[in-house]
């Protein structure tokens, strides 16, 4: 009963005032419940912005990691050009090398032989 007495003593108190207070009072409410409205309309546009930033700031990362992760496989790419590259010059000059020993040993094979022929004729 204390309770209910409590919470309805304001009101009965605003009916005994003037109308003037009344009509003061309402203004009050009515600027209270103004700048409460205005607060939240600033806190959502507060937010909006904070996520559409954060939305921002992650695809600018997921750019630049893409952009890192194509800088890289092109680095990749030249290196296996370059790898390439030597293992030809290197397989160009094994051939050759082995070009030039059959070179050398039919040569000398050529010249064994000559030496055998005139050692029989002889």
């Amino acid at each position: 009963m204390k309770r209910l007495m409590i919470l309805a003593a304001p009101a009965l108190l605003l009916g005994a005032c003037s109308q003037n207070t009344q009509d003061q009072t309402a203004n009050a409410a009515d600027a209270v419940a103004g700048d409460a409205n205005a607060t939240l309309q600033n806190a959502v546009g507060d937010v909006g912005a904070a996520t559409d930033d954060a939305f921002g700031s992650a695809e600018r990362s997921m750019d630049n990691a893409g952009a890192h992760a194509d800088a890289a496989g092109d680095r990749l790419s030249n290196s296996a050009d370059r790898v390439g590259d030597r293992l030809s010059d290197h397989a160009d000059r094994a051939g050759d090398d082995i070009a030039n020993a059959a070179d050398r040993a039919g040569d000398a094979t050529g010249n064994a032989l000559v030496r055998a022929g005139n050692a029989i004729r002889h």
